[in-house]
Formats: structure tokens, C-alpha cells, sequence
């Protein structure tokens, strides 16, 4: 059993130094784990008391943090997540993002709860985990390859099997330090927000790889747990559209709400929406199940094509965001092709995200005449070219030639160095942050942009997936185009996202906080209730933010940029102004979250009652 004599816990955390090759442990202690539970919470604190003002993000000084929580490995449907946390460069600020898979639960099983690594490796590196040991391996020899490549190289090296281990690995665009390269790991799971992947690129760490193994923590109540899991299998069943669809099932509903990103925001028609989504996907492509570490839900598929130009490519089954992002953002009318550029931009290790709003723009820009086949390189960007965007995401993860250059900075950059008319046409949030696939305009997504613009972890921070008030005892808005609203709301929902991101769990296969709380008792014996969730999020919320201010966060660049902002010109969110009343949103959201409504500073007796009065010193 694990030195730490607590349920759902090895308790333990590995640090690397790599820039000396030094490897040690550290046990975690009681009172630290039950302030800040796993995943996200953990790691904050962290980053927090290791990465001083002045520190950027591609100093070696920089850590990159990797947790897992208390629910990965135990049994819960798919609750094998983990979280990085690191400062990373699209903000200059910190960043939390998740990836599923099966790591979380391996790291586990391999003996640790989390990594933290330190320092930068002279040459790139891997490091390998395995019955409570560690070793770093010369990786010289992987330098260039897509993440694909050296999950197939490292399982050869090692003779594993495919579900032996579990990597996650940078591609070409970590190593050439892209601001919104991801880790990639598991066909086709991604750490994906804030430029995590360059990070690790400036470490010179092209991969980490964990071991399957036994469970070696104890589960408190193996009974309840068993009861509660069934339960949120059940619930998962029936709640939205992934069971039967996937992510993308609801792809025309968002159409129908105008929260469909079309051509980098010029419009909302998409006639062809009823052929692009997960419903279609399912009836008319071939899929298999390559499910998570024991996932019931098993969304992940790999999807072979069976129609149009790209009939018989294979690949991993686009979610959601990946369907936006390579469908209409950039005027993409093929679902094969989305299939595609999702394997690609995977292998290549960047962000659908930010690539599709970067790419998006550009072919925005190339149709309104601000590039033309000189700045482009002979690319033809005309909306819809697929093949074009396809090449034009490999020269941006090698840094190839101006336009590859330019746009591996991300939208916001790009935009404001291109100047001019064109740097109002870029979509982001002023802290550099781009939204996830989502015209946030249209209706039931203010609060999206909105958390957004105001987030302290890079991502969304106080909702997710649209809005589910209901599943924590609160009542839904009446009107989600209301700006008080939205921001009161927003500022009430603040926590729970958070504390979500601390246990390992995946919000597909356990979205009912309450039912996920109940698990989170099971296995620990804590009896937390819902108010103990709350306050566990809003603790890192906090702890981040003051992280923010001290690295040189400004409360004026919490907004859209313009065309983000926007007013739609059409579809059913016509005319409809987010921006009417933005700094009475602001301060709204300031004053209930206890922070100073003028600076947005968390006030001293905030802080005090989450247990965090040691750092208002510290604003």
C-alpha cells in the first residue's frame, strides 16, 4: 500500500530536474491534499510557490506540472484524466488544461500522483515510469517526428504493447516552441490550452510515458463507490448527445442557436450543418469503439471515411470542437476532410482551437486582399481548401516561411503585426486566451465568452458546455442574453469546474457534479458536501488569479477583442450586443466573486475565508 495512509492516493509526487538528470520524490502530506485535493488544485499550488515573478514562460525556472487526482484509477467510468498546469505563452499567465485517455490512471499505478518537472535537458529527452521508478532515455533520435511516429517508436523501444503504456509527446510544433502546441498522447487525446506543448518543447522533453499496473491505493467504501458509479453511468446515459452521438451530435442544435462558428464570425448561414455532424458521422462513416480506461460512455471511436474525395482515410472520430474548427470556421463543407485535418493538426501536436481561428483569419485575410500568394507562398486560401490548410498547418508547426512563421504566435499576435484593417478581424480574448469552437454570441454562449475574457487558467474556468445550473441547486437564468445575468451566474457556478479538474475525472463520462462529489466521498471517506466543492474551486480560482497579478496581469485586457465582441450580422442571434454594457458586467461579476469591483483583486477577507490570507501580501 502507498506511504500515505489515505484513500485514493498514492502519496507521492515525482520531481525532475532536467537539467541536472536529478529524479526524486516527495511524499504529499495530509493537510496539503485535503486543502488541495489533486489535478488542478495541487498543481497551483505549485506553480504558486515555485515559479517567482520575472519567471516567463520558456525560462527553465518555469514548471511543468503534472497531476492526476483521487478518482483516476479507482473504478469511476473513464477517470483516468490528468491536468498540466504550467505559465504558458499564449498568456504569459498560467494555464490549466486536461487530457483523458488512460494516463491519469497510469501514472497512478506506476506509483506517483503527479510530476513535476523543472530545469531544460541539454538534448531532447523521454522519461519512462514504472513500479515507483523513474529514467530518463535519450530522445535525440525522435526529434522532428509527429506525436503518432513517437508513440510507435517509444512502444517499439520498449516492446509495450498498445495499452501496455500510455504516452503523451510533443510534435513539431512543441519543438519549434509554437505558442499553442499541445501534448498529445493516446491517439488522438490533448493537452490543448495555452501553449503547453511549447513549454515542454523548451525543456527539451519530447515525451513522458507511464505503465499500466495494479491499483495500489486503497478505496474507502469499494461498495458505495460501486452504487454511485452506476448511478453516473446511468445519468451519463441520457444526458445531452454523447452516449448515442458523441460531442458533435449537437452540431445542429448550436446551428439553430447561431453558436456555430462560420467563416471566422462573417456569418451564421451554414446550410450544410445537417451533414457535418456527429449524427451524420455515425449513420454514414464506419467507426470502431477506442474507449478511455474503462469508460462505459466509450465516445472515442476511430472513424474510417466512406464518401466524398477522402473515402477511406482513417482516423480518430472528430469531437465537437474539432468538427467547428476544420468545418465551417474555415468554410469547409466535406466531412472527410474534417477527419482529416483532425488527425493532422494532432500529429502535428496544435491547438484546433487556435489553429482554426489563426488559420480562419488568415483565409479571411486572403480573401479580402491583405495577403495575397506572396505572403501566403503560392498558398491558395481560398475558403474551403482544404488541401491548402492542411500544408499551411505543417509550415506553421515547422515555422516555415512568413505566413507559417507569423501565425504559429497565435491570432492575437498575428493580427496586431499585421496591422491595420485586419487586426479588428482576429477573434480573441485580450489576455490571449482564444475561445473554444463556438460563435460565443449566439444564444446560451455569453457566459462561455465571458468566462472566456475572464479566466485565470487560460480556459473556461466557471462553465462548461453550455449551462447546468440544475445538477448544483441552482436555478437556470431566464434570459442568457441578459448581461446582469450572465455575469451573475457566472460568478455563482465559479468553483465547481475547478473542483471537477481536480479528482481525474472526464466530463463526459461523469457530468453531475453531485453524483461525482458522491464518488469523491466513496473513495477518500471525506464526506465532502457541495459547499466544500464549491469552496475547493474557488480557492484555486483565487490563488491563480493573485498568481496572475503578480506575473503582470492587466484587468483592461480582460474583453474580447473586436471582432470577438462583435454584433452578429445575421442568423438568430442578429443584433444582439455583448458589448453594450461589458464594464457593468465586469464589476457585477468582481463584486460577487469578493473582489475589488475597481482593480479586480481579490479583497484580504476573501482570501482569509478560503485559507489563502498568507498571499494578500503578495497583491
Amino acid at each position: 500500500m502507498a506511504d500515505l495512509k489515505m484513500s485514493g492516493y498514492v502519496g507521492k509526487t515525482l520531481r525532475v530536474d532536467l537539467s541536472s538528470k536529478k529524479i526524486t520524490e516527495e511524499k504529499l502530506g495530509e493537510s496539503t491534499l485535503k486543502k488541495w485535493v489533486g489535478g488542478a488544485g495541487l498543481a497551483a499550488k505549485y506553480l504558486y510557490d515555485e515559479v517567482p515573478p520575472g519567471v516567463e514562460w520558456n525560462n527553465p525556472r518555469n514548471r511543468l506540472i503534472w497531476t492526476t487526482g483521487p478518482l483516476a484509477g479507482s473504478g469511476v467510468s473513464g477517470a483516468a484524466t490528468f491536468n498540466v498546469t504550467t505559465k504558458g505563452p499564449m498568456t504569459n499567465l498560467a494555464g490549466c488544461s486536461q487530457a483523458n485517455g488512460y494516463f491519469g490512471a497510469y501514472l497512478k499505478f506506476s506509483g506517483f500522483d503527479g510530476i513535476i518537472f523543472e530545469g531544460a535537458s541539454p538534448r531532447m529527452v523521454y522519461l519512462v515510469i514504472k513500479d515507483g521508478k523513474a529514467e530518463i532515455r535519450d530522445a535525440s533520435h525522435l526529434a522532428g517526428k509527429d506525436v503518432w511516429e513517437v508513440e510507435d517508436e517509444i512502444r517499439k523501444e520498449l516492446s509495450a504493447k498498445e495499452r501496455d503504456v500510455s504516452i503523451f509527446a510533443i510534435g513539431p510544433a512543441g519543438e519549434n516552441r509554437v505558442f499553442y502546441a499541445t501534448i498529445a498522447g493516446d491517439r488522438g487525446h490533448v493537452v490543448a490550452h495555452n501553449g503547453m506543448g511549447a513549454v515542454m518543447g523548451s525543456k527539451n522533453l519530447k515525451a513522458v510515458v507511464a505503465y499500466r499496473g495494479k491499483r495500489n491505493f486503497e478505496v474507502h467504501d469499494p461498495e458505495g463507490l460501486k452504487k454511485k458509479n452506476a448511478e453516473l453511468f446511468e445519468f451519463a446515459k441520457t444526458f445531452g448527445t454523447i452516449y448515442e452521438w458523441g460531442s458533435g451530435g449537437g452540431f445542429s442544435s448550436l446551428y439553430a442557436m447561431g453558436a456555430l462558428p462560420v467563416k471566422n464570425y462573417t456569418t451564421n448561414i451554414y446550410p450544410e450543418h445537417e451533414k457535418m455532424g456527429g449524427r451524420y458521422m455515425r449513420t454514414h462513416f464506419k467507426l470502431r469503439s477506442v474507449p478511455c480506461y474503462q469508460c462505459r460512455i466509450a465516445h472515442v471511436k476511430e472513424v474510417t471515411v466512406t464518401e466524398g474525395p477522402y473515402a477511406g482515410f482513417v482516423g480518430e472520430e472528430p469531437e465537437y470542437e474539432l468538427l467547428a474548427a476544420w468545418g465551417p470556421q474555415i468554410g469547409n463543407t466535406d466531412l472527410g476532410a474534417v477527419v482529416m485535418l483532425t488527425k493532422e493538426v494532432d500529429k502535428l501536436g496544435m491547438d484546433c482551437n487556435e489553429g482554426s481561428w489563426v488559420v480562419g483569419w488568415a483565409m479571411e485575410c486572403f480573401a479580402k486582399g491583405v495577403f495575397t500568394k506572396k505572403e501566403t507562398d503560392g498558398l491558395d486560401l481560398t475558403w474551403g481548401n482544404v488541401e491548402a490548410v492542411k500544408e499551411l498547418l505543417n509550415r506553421v508547426a515547422k515555422r516555415q516561411g512568413y505566413l507559417g512563421n507569423l501565425l504559429a504566435d497565435g491570432v492575437m499576435r498575428a493580427s496586431k503585426k499585421v496591422g491595420g484593417e485586419a487586426a479588428d478581424w482576429a477573434i480573441y480574448g485580450q489576455k490571449g486566451t482564444a475561445p473554444r469552437g463556438h460563435d460565443h454570441r449566439g444564444s446560451t454562449r455569453w457566459y462561455e465568452l465571458f468566462d472566456t475574457c475572464l479566466t485565470n487558467t487560460s480556459t473556461l474556468e466557471s462553465t462548461w458546455g453550455g449551462i447546468h445550473p440544475k445538477l448544483v441547486d441552482m436555478q437556470e437564468p431566464t434570459d442568457h442574453f441578459s448581461l446582469e445575468q450572465v455575469s451573475t451566474f457566472n460568478a455563482n457556478y465559479s468553483g465547481i469546474r475547478l473542483f471537477d479538474d481536480c479528482l481525474g475525472t472526464c466530463r463526459f463520462a461523469s457530468p453531475h457534479p453531485k453524483l461525482v462529489l458522491e464518488c469523491f466521498n466513496a473513495v477518500t471517506g471525506w464526506n465532502w458536501t457541495l459547499p466544500d466543492a464549491f469552496t475547493l474551486g474557488r480557492r484555486i480560482v483565487n490563488l491563480l488569479r493573485v498568481f496572475n497579478f503578480r506575473h503582470g496581469m492587466k484587468i483592461e485586457d480582460e474583453k474580447p477583442s473586436k471582432r470577438y465582441g462583435s454584433i452578429p450580422v445575421d442568423g438568430p442571434a442578429q443584433g444582439k450586443n455583448i458589448m453594450e454594457k461589458w464594464p457593468q458586467m465586469v464589476e457585477n461579476y468582481y463584486r460577487l466573486m469578493g473582489w475589488d469591483p475597481k482593480t479586480g483583486k481579490p479583497l484580504p477577507g476573501t482570501l482569509k475565508q478560503l485559507g489563502l490570507e498568507e498571499i494578500s501580501k503578495d497583491l
